[in-house]
């Protein structure tokens, strides 16, 4: 795999039961990249093994006065020097291929499990956690990736070097083979607890991350209530908390790394001053005590790539945990999709499925949305009304929704069509949509039915103000060129709402299911997004979850439900009459004013019954007298 071929035509189907298990996984499908790496990887270290070596034959060449062998050391050091200049280059060239390719790999997992998910998924994992996975903890796992053939050929290269002084000068060689496994694992007591560190310090940084992200969000109601200076004041404890874990952390590593450098120094040491004592006796000659001290020195250098790995590992590790974590959440199971013959909707081609039509129908609250009507949804609970927003959608990733019927949209379960198939017939608006960065005119480029032109969506969500601010902050004369900042932060809630639902109307599904359409705007441009709602969506499929009065007035049908279920259905006005529990919704009457409500109610039942019964004694009164 070459980085100009990225992206992937398909990731594959990762192995998420584990970080561990995942990052193997990865391992495996780059077994041609880790291959050829791990082979100049050799060639690089090997190069360098062999400079000591022929330094050493030199060097006694010269003792010896041998200008023939002097030459050949030389020419033997110049091909040493060609191997390890040609050898690093390509390592780095495929190392850091292994790398981006896996980082690709992931991020195309990850990127594919969250368009299947879809918003079921930030309720299973906080949007934090889904930001640092797909950010942060991506390099962590491609940098793991990148170091295994640089440590792999590291430590054949270590072996070979042994097993070659071994060979070549037996008493100093088994010094060095005791030496250096005990260099090579002297950290392994120690990452233990640097792991740990490392974990809090990333723990304690995503928090840290989570409330800038929340404090940036919220800045404009913050400065409203003068709330940024505390805001302000946890974020810069959140910040020096992640400061000292950081340098705890550190420490650590120091350590480590200290220990790197410490003991491969003793071991030289040791072997020089055994070394020497083994010359003086004439039991090794002056070359091959210099060919085995330049090998044990040139050794650091594969050796820290023992730390490298294992730094690498400690902290790809947690990463890979939360990148499986993500990679094995499922949607429920889903039945085979529908054909085209299953259908009531003409126009199958091919055994293709196509997009049904008809009634909105959902067996388990009972909620029927009429084909080509408005209809309004009055929920008491808001959580509620966001989890039937999303099923109507037929998301049954939602964890609510598990063993609930599907669904129905003209009598077809929506969970038995293809995810694309029933996002085109059914699109749902959250309560909070999120605006992307990039001109008006890409935010507006969506999948259409092309019925419906962007200007005329933005005249009924009554974005015309927005147009006006965005080209007053536009080079250009042409809002839809007008750039759009991070999530819309430029703009006020109610214009985001009003763009986002512009967005929505372009689109054309054949059924539209928007939750609190209008909640960040004033009554009076509500009441005009109604009426270009109604138009708009004039012989299409529209439900609307809402207890604006202002909405509910301009629905064909009310449907008011209570604890899950349907309970009542019928015009607004009519309901904010006979429905007590609608009434109380809508009008956000309390506890106490309806038990006053009741009250004067009874007292006028009871004056009026007792004036009645007072009549009526009267009456018989003067009877009795008179007869």
């Amino acid at each position: 795999m070459h980085i100009r071929d990225l992206p992937y035509a398909d990731p594959g189907e990762p192995d998420a039961r584990s970080g561990p298990r995942f990052l193997l996984w990865l391992g495996r499908n780059q077994l041609g990249g880790q291959l050829r790496s791990l082979c100049w990887g050799l060639l690089h270290f090997l190069g360098i093994a062999a400079m000591p070596y022929t330094v050493g034959l030199a060097v006694q060449a010269v003792v010896d006065g041998s200008g023939t062998r002097l030459a050949v050391s030389g020419g033997v050091i110049l091909l040493a020097g060609v191997a390890v200049t040609l050898g690093d280059t390509m390592l780095h060239r495929t190392a850091v291929t292994n790398w981006i390719t896996a980082a690709a790999r992931t991020q195309q997992l990850l990127a594919r499990k969250t368009s299947v998910l879809g918003a079921a998924l930030t309720r299973r994992v906080a949007a934090g956690e889904v930001v640092a996975v797909s950010t942060g903890d991506v390099e962590k796992i491609g940098w793991f990736v990148e170091a295994l053939s640089r440590f792999a050929a590291a430590a054949l290269t270590v072996l070979a070097v042994c097993v070659g002084l071994l060979v070549y000068q037996p008493a100093l060689g088994v010094v060095v083979a005791v030496g250096i496994p005990v260099l090579a694992l002297a950290v392994l007591p120690l990452l233990p607890r640097a792991t740990r560190r490392a974990d809090v310090q990333r723990e304690k940084a995503g928090r840290a991350t989570e409330l800038a992200a929340d404090t940036v969000a919220g800045l404009r109601v913050l400065r409203g209530i003068g709330g940024e200076d505390l805001f302000l004041d946890r974020y810069r404890r959140a910040s020096q908390e992640v400061r000292t874990a950081a340098v705890r952390s550190a420490r650590m590593w120091a350590v480590i790394s200290a220990t790197q450098v410490l003991l491969p120094g003793l071991l030289l040491v040791a072997l020089v001053w055994y070394g020497v004592h083994l010359a003086g006796e004439g039991r090794i000659t002056v070359g091959e005590l210099v060919t085995v001290y330049s090998a044990v020195m040139l050794l650091n250098y594969p050796l820290r790539h023992f730390e490298e790995i294992a730094m690498a590992y400690s902290f790809s590790r947690p990463s890979a945990k939360r990148a499986a974590r993500v990679l094995s959440l499922e949607r429920v199971a889903e039945p085979a999709p529908a054909r085209a013959d299953d259908l009531s909707t003409d126009g199958a081609r091919d055994g293709r499925p196509v997009v049904p039509s008809g009634d909105l129908q959902d067996p388990a609250t009972g909620l029927l949305a009429q084909a080509g009507r408005l209809t309004a949804v009055v929920c008491g609970d808001p959580d509620a009304a966001g989890r039937l927003a999303e099923r109507l959608g037929g998301h049954p990733a939602c964890e609510e929704a598990t063993g609930l019927p599907s669904v129905r949209l003209g009598g077809v379960p929506l969970d038995g069509l293809p995810l694309d198939t029933a996002r085109t017939a059914v699109l749902v608006q959250d309560k909070d949509p999120v605006l992307l960065s990039g001109t008006l005119r890409s935010l507006l480029d969506v999948p259409a039915s092309g019925a419906v032109r962007p200007r005329q969506a933005l005249a009924a969500a009554q974005c015309g103000d927005v147009l006006d601010a965005l080209v007053q902050g536009s080079v250009g004369d042409d809002p839809m060129d007008a750039h759009l900042t991070e999530r819309g932060r430029s703009l006020s809630g109610g214009q985001r709402q009003r763009l986002a639902l512009a967005r929505s109307l372009v689109t054309d599904p054949e059924a539209l299911v928007l939750d609190e359409p209008t909640s960040a705007v004033d009554s009076h441009t509500e009441a005009r997004i109604a009426d270009g709602l109604r138009a708009l969506r004039s012989g299409r499929t529209t439900v609307v979850l809402t207890s604006s009065p202002l909405l509910l007035d301009r629905a064909d049908r009310v449907v008011f439900l209570h604890d899950g279920q349907v309970t009542a259905v019928g015009e607004h006005r009519d309901l904010i009459v006979t429905e007590p529990r609608y009434r109380a919704v809508v009008t956000r009457e309390t506890d106490h004013e309806r038990a006053t409500a009741a009250t004067a109610v009874d007292s006028i039942i009871d004056t009026a019954l007792g004036t009645a019964i007072g009549v009526d004694m009267g009456v018989d009164i003067d009877i009795e007298e008179s007869a």
